[in-house]
């Protein structure tokens, strides 16, 4: 057969075929007219290049292999060679991983110190472990469905309530002016040094709180321009709480503390248990002249939603 009936069979390239020949790895007959002459055998070869180099065996590698399925084995790994090229593979890539986990571990320490060179708090005040990173989310954390629980919330007005923010200010949520604000309503922050509730991963919605304010932070000025006249966050953590999640995460915008669950109780806010604990299902509201105007729920995944609000403010200008 031609080298491209080969390249076909194998799942490879005519251009690594040719490789494949000058490293010696596959040496086809020739015809009288000069020309490469493939058979079984050569495909068999070819495919076994490209599963080996799949695992990360490199080509130049992988002839331990070949040369063992030319003594006649069914596969290519019967031989003790070639599992001495497993060995070498395994042990190369183990010293890898344990470079890259060294690296990993320094990043974070980095990380931590210069977060909470700003906060009250230093890592080694509550002996925190260094690579608890709450700025990344599982990949595996469940998604949550929209039960219907925030879908009264259009139109209504806000309260007649105060909130303490984390500036020490008191702020009437049924006068924040006519302009659009933001008030993105979370569960509790995760905190360095601070079990998050047993089970929080699997609770749907649950998990997230940084990375959803750290969007929050990085889009702060977008969000400003596209209209909104202010961003705040809202929890049932307490300001003190709060404010160092603001000095580390080094927000721009304040916290609101509701313990209570005032605001839930006035608009029949979708909450959740967890840990002995009643705590805001995640969820944002768009408020205009004391109105809610628009409301995200369910939010997923929190990371990105920041951006989401942006986009709204963007398509539904003023």
């Amino acid at each position: 057969m031609q080298i491209g009936e080969l390249a076909r069979r194998a799942g490879v390239t005519t251009k690594a075929v040719r490789y494949y020949e000058s490293l010696g790895l596959l040496t086809p007959a020739r015809r009288a007219n000069g020309y490469r002459d493939y058979d079984e055998h050569d495909v068999r070869l070819a495919q076994e290049i490209r599963a080996l180099s799949s695992l990360g065996i490199p080509v130049e590698r992988t002839r331990p292999f070949l040369e063992c399925l030319v003594a006649g084995h069914t596969h290519g790994d019967d031989c003790p060679a070639s599992l001495a090229g497993y060995r070498d593979a395994i042990r190369e890539l183990t010293q890898r991983i344990e470079g890259l986990t060294a690296r990993r571990a320094k990043l974070i320490a980095h990380l931590q110190v210069a977060a909470h060179r700003n906060s009250g708090v230093s890592p080694a005040d509550e002996g925190m472990d260094l690579m608890t990173d709450y700025t990344n989310l599982p990949a595996d954390l469940p998604v949550p469905e929209d039960d219907g629980a925030a879908a009264h919330l259009p139109g209504m007005k806000l309260p007649e309530l105060a909130l303490l923010g984390t500036g020490g200010e008191t702020i009437r949520l049924d006068e924040l002016g006519a302009g659009r604000t933001v008030v993105y309503i979370y569960p509790l922050t995760g905190r360095p040094g601070v079990d998050l509730p047993e089970g929080w991963d699997a609770i749907p919605g649950a998990r997230g709180c940084t990375p959803e304010a750290c969007g929050f932070r990085d889009h702060h000025q977008d969000l400003l321009a596209a209209g909104a006249v202010a961003v705040f966050g809202l929890s049932t953590q307490d300001s003190e709480y709060q404010r160092e999640v603001v000095e580390r995460l080094h927000l721009p915008f304040p916290m609101l503390s509701d313990p209570d669950r005032s605001l839930a109780r006035a608009l029949d806010l979708p909450t959740f248990e967890a840990a002995g604990m009643t705590l805001y299902k995640r969820l944002t509201l768009i408020i205009r002249d004391g109105v809610i105007e628009h409301v995200f729920y369910p939010i997923f995944p929190p990371g990105e939603h920041a951006g989401q609000v942006l986009s709204w403010l963007r398509d539904n200008p003023r």
